[in-house]
C-alpha cells in the first residue's frame, strides 16, 4: 500500500560494492494498460497526461492491478479503491509542485511539462540520457530515470535477499504476496542483492481461478449438445438439449457471476459495469456477454417448457456464438494484463474453448444417470480432454519468449503451484482412461483435474515480481 517508495539493490562483494536506489512509482503511461482495462473509467488519463482515479466509481475489480506492468497500484484498505501516485494532481491544478518533489532536499525529483522546451524536465528528457523501466512493454512511460542502473530498473536483475532477510525489515507471511527478485541467483551479469523492498501482493486469488471454471461448465454443458446435434450424433428432441443442457448452463453461469461479484472489493457497484461501461475492458465486454448469454438460456428453458421444443434448434444459431464467446473472452481480459506475461499466449482462446468442452461433457456424463451418458457424448468428451491435456502439457513444456514467462511457467510447474500441475495431470490421464468403463468417476476426476489445472495457470501468472 504504497503510492512511492525508494528500492535499493547492493551489487558486487564486499568491500568492492556499490548501492543503487531508485523511486518506484507510477510511470503515468502515455499508453496506459489500466485506463484500459478499466471498467469504468474510474482509472482515466487527464488531458495533461497523468493518469488518475477516480474513487467513487472504483469496483475494486482489480483489473488495473492486474495490467500494471510496473507494480504500481493497490487497493486502500480503508476505502476498499483503487489507489496510486498521480503526481499529486490535486497540488499540480492550483499551482503547486508534488509533495514529494518538494520535500527533497537535493532536487533528485523534477517535474515538468515535456512539451515545454525551457522546461527542466524537457530539456533533460531530450538533451541527456535517461531511461525508462520495462520500455518492451510499450507503454511509454513518462516517468524518466537519469543515470539510473538495470539492477533496480529490471525486476529481476537483482536476486532476493537470503531468508526474506532486507537492510531494515522482514516482509513475513504475506496473503497472496508475490516475493520480491529473482528466484535463482541473479539475473544480471554482476552479483546483484535486493536489500530494501516494499510487500507486493498478487491482485487475484482463488475466486478467479474458480470463476474460469464454472464458465467453462456454463458455455461447454451447452455447446456440446449442440455440437453434437449438428453433427446429426444427438436429437435435438431428448431432454438432454431441451432441458438439461440450458439448466446446466444457466447454473454455472451463476456460479461464474457470484464469483465475479464476490471478488469485487465494491460488490455494491457493480451494476456500473453495465450501466457506466467503458468498453474498452474486457470485463465490460464480458459482463455484456455473459449477460447475453444467460437472457439466451432463459429464453431455451420458456421455449422447452412451454411445449415449443422445436423452436430451441433454431436458438443454437444465437446460443453457440454467445457460448464461444463466454468461453474464450476471459483470455482477451488476461490479455490486457499486459504485466502477465504467461497470460500473453496467442493460444489461450483457443485452449479456453477446449477446457469448456471437457467441462460441458463432464458435467453431462455426471448428470446422465443409468443406463449412463449417450457414446456421441463419452466420445467427445475423451476427444476434448485428451486435447486439452496435449495442450496444457504443450504449455508447460515449451519454451517461453521472456523471462518473466518462463519462470511463471516455471512456478507452475515447478515452483509453488507445481503440486496444482502435477496432481491435474496424471488425473487428466486416469480421467481418460477410466471414461468408458466408469463414466462418473472419470467425469468428477476431469472437473477436478481441470480446476486445478485453472488455478495453478491463474495464480503462477501473478507469480513474477514486476517492480
Amino acid at each position: 500500500m504504497t503510492r512511492t517508495y525508494v528500492k535499493y539493490v547492493d551489487t558486487g562483494y564486499f568491500p568492492n560494492v556499490r548501492r543503487s536506489f531508485q523511486v518506484t512509482r507510477c510511470n503515468q503511461c502515455e499508453d496506459a494498460p489500466c485506463v484500459t482495462a478499466c471498467p469504468t473509467a474510474a482509472m482515466h488519463q487527464r488531458a495533461d497526461g497523468i493518469v488518475d482515479f477516480d474513487k467513487s466509481i472504483c469496483i475494486g475489480c482489480k483489473a488495473c492491478i492486474a495490467a500494471c506492468p510496473y507494480d504500481a497500484i493497490f487497493i486502500n484498505p480503508e476505502d476498499k479503491s483503487a489507489e496510486k501516485c498521480n503526481f499529486c494532481a490535486h497540488r499540480l491544478d492550483v499551482g503547486l509542485e508534488p509533495a514529494c518533489v518538494v520535500v527533497c532536499p537535493s532536487e533528485a525529483l523534477l517535474v515538468g511539462d515535456m512539451n515545454d522546451p525551457l522546461s527542466k524536465v524537457s530539456q533533460i528528457v531530450n538533451r541527456e540520457a535517461v531511461a525508462v523501466r520495462r520500455p518492451e512493454k510499450e507503454t511509454r512511460p513518462k516517468v524518466f530515470y537519469k543515470g539510473a542502473d538495470q539492477v533496480t530498473l529490471d525486476p529481476l536483475a537483482a536476486r532476493r535477499p537470503d531468508g526474506g532477510l532486507f537492510m531494515w525489515s522482514e516482509q513475513g507471511d504475506v496473503p497472496h504476496q508475490v516475493p520480491s527478485g529473482h528466484p535463482g541467483s541473479h539475473n544480471s551479469s554482476a552479483a546483484a542483492v535486493l536489500s530494501y523492498d516494499v510487500i507486493h501482493r498478487a491482485p487475484w486469488d482463488w475466486r478467479v481461478s474458480a470463476y474460469t471454471f464454472t464458465k467453462s461448465i456454463a458455455a461447454g454443458a451447452y455447446l456440446v449438445p449442440l455440437l453434437l446435434g449438428w453433427l446429426g450424433l444427438l436429437p435435438f428432441t431428448g431432454e438432454l438439449w431441451g432441458l438439461q443442457a440450458p439448466f446446466l448452463a444457466m447454473v454455472g453461469l451463476i456460479l461464474t457471476g457470484g464469483l465475479l461479484i464476490w471478488d469485487l472489493e465494491h460488490p455494491e457497484r457493480f451494476w456500473m459495469v453495465l450501466l457506466k461501461p467503458q468498453w474498452r475492458s474486457w470485463l465490460v465486454r464480458g459482463g455484456f456477454i455473459i449477460t447475453g448469454y444467460g437472457g439466451l438460456l432463459a429464453i431455451h428453458l420458456g421455449v422447452t417448457l412451454l411445449g415449443r421444443g422445436d423452436l430451441t434448434p433454431a436458438l443454437g444459431w444465437v446460443g453457440a456464438p454467445l457460448a464461444i464467446m463466454t468461453a474464450i473472452y476471459t483470455a482477451y481480459l488476461f490479455a490486457q494484463a499486459r504485466a502477465r506475461d504467461l497470460w500473453q499466449s496467442p493460444l489461450l482462446p483457443a485452449h479456453l474453448l477446449v477446457q469448456a468442452l471437457v467441462a460441458g461433457a463432464a458435467v453431462i456424463m455426471l448428470v446422465s444417470g443409468d443406463p449412463g451418458p449417450p457414446d456421441s457424448v463419452s466420445a467427445f468428451f475423451r476427444l476434448s480432454l485428451g486435447t486439452h491435456l496435449v495442450m496444457a502439457l504443450g504449455e508447460a513444456s515449451m519454451g517461453h519468449p521472456t523471462a518473466h514467462a518462463k519462470l511463471a511457467a516455471r512456478a507452475m510447474t515447478r515452483g509453488a503451484y507445481a503440486h496444482l500441475f502435477w496432481v491435474a495431470m496424471p488425473l487428466g490421464l486416469v480421467a481418460l482412461a477410466f471414461a468408458t468403463s466408469t463414466p462418473l468417476i472419470s467425469a468428477g476426476a476431469a472437473l477436478v483435474s481441470l480446476f486445478m489445472y485453472e488455478h495453478a495457470f491463474v495464480q503462477a501468472g501473478q507469480s513474477v515480481p514486476l517492480a
